[in-house]
């Protein structure tokens, strides 16, 4: 009989939100599955929980995979664990639990912590529809064309961030998706400087270029959406003309004469032409 394999959440900072379940599993189950063993080899010997480590990564070798499904089909039970949150949700743990579902093992989910839905329960952005984007392209032109591609997306946005790109992020998103789109950044989650910064895209880079404190720990950028009112289904048209104008002339040329050919309003085309130019 096949064992059953528990993806299990784990503290994203304050150690006092690992959930009494998931304590249980990791002292009952025969193996955790852990990204880093000797980051989580900290959090188990402070939960007093004694289960053998084997080191997992969606990245590392087949060795590893095939190590865990062997021990799954031989009856062991297994917990995954990530460095912290809930594995999968940009952590390793994807290609594992597609490969025991494929094989009918049972995959058994311990809910917990999780930045994304800790950063969006807190910071006031619609929660009703979100759309979660991981972290963004490390390069420049990759990371703006990502951007353009979610520009006229409505649902609220999430990324992850690291503190070394974060200026660079913040005003690759002012410049396509217009300076005063509304923000929060919520850095350091649950641990002692936890801080949520909200305002426009440039008003927040402003706050974190000023404060070298802000440029510090694990980032969750939560954007709003496009407003639907300020859609219509001339933005393709609108993409067109901007982009033969551009050719031919400036760049506050061509927004200004846009946004007479096509009645369009001059700063939203500025902006649109701003990341079209990039």
């Amino acid at each position: 009989m096949a064992g059953e394999l528990y993806v299990v959440a784990t503290p994203i900072g304050n150690l006092g939100d690992m959930v009494p379940r998931a304590v249980d599993v990791l002292h009952a189950v025969d193996l955790i599955a852990a990204e880093d063993t000797r980051h989580s080899g900290r959090l188990l010997k402070h939960l007093g929980v004694d289960t053998p480590l084997t080191p997992y990564h969606d990245h590392g070798d087949d060795k590893q995979l095939q190590r865990i499904v062997s021990a799954l089909e031989s009856g062991q039970k297994v917990a995954l664990i990530s460095d912290a949150g809930t594995p999968l949700i940009s952590d390793p743990g994807y290609k594992l639990v597609r490969e025991v579902r494929l094989l009918d093992i049972r995959v058994i989910p311990i809910p917990g912590p999780c930045a994304v839905i800790a950063a969006l329960s807190a910071s006031g952005m619609p929660s009703d529809r979100f759309s979660f984007e991981g972290f963004p392209p490390h390069k420049a032109t990759a990371r703006i064309k990502k951007f353009e591609r979610l520009v006229k997306e409505t649902r609220t946005l999430i990324f992850y961030e690291s503190p070394h790109r974060i200026l660079d992020t913040l005003a690759d998103m002012a410049a396509v998706f217009g300076s005063e789109r509304e923000v929060v950044m919520a850095r350091e989650l649950t641990k002692t400087y936890e801080t949520f910064l909200s305002g426009s895209l440039m008003g927040v880079h402003q706050q974190v270029t000023d404060d070298l404190n802000q440029q510090k720990g694990e980032i969750v950028l939560i954007l709003r959406g496009a407003d639907e009112a300020e859609l219509s289904p001339d933005d393709d048209e609108q993409d067109r003309i901007l982009k033969l104008l551009l050719d031919e002339l400036p760049l506050k040329q061509a927004a200004s004469l846009a946004a007479k050919v096509t009645g369009g309003q001059k700063n939203a085309l500025y902006q649109r032409a701003l990341a079209l130019k990039e």
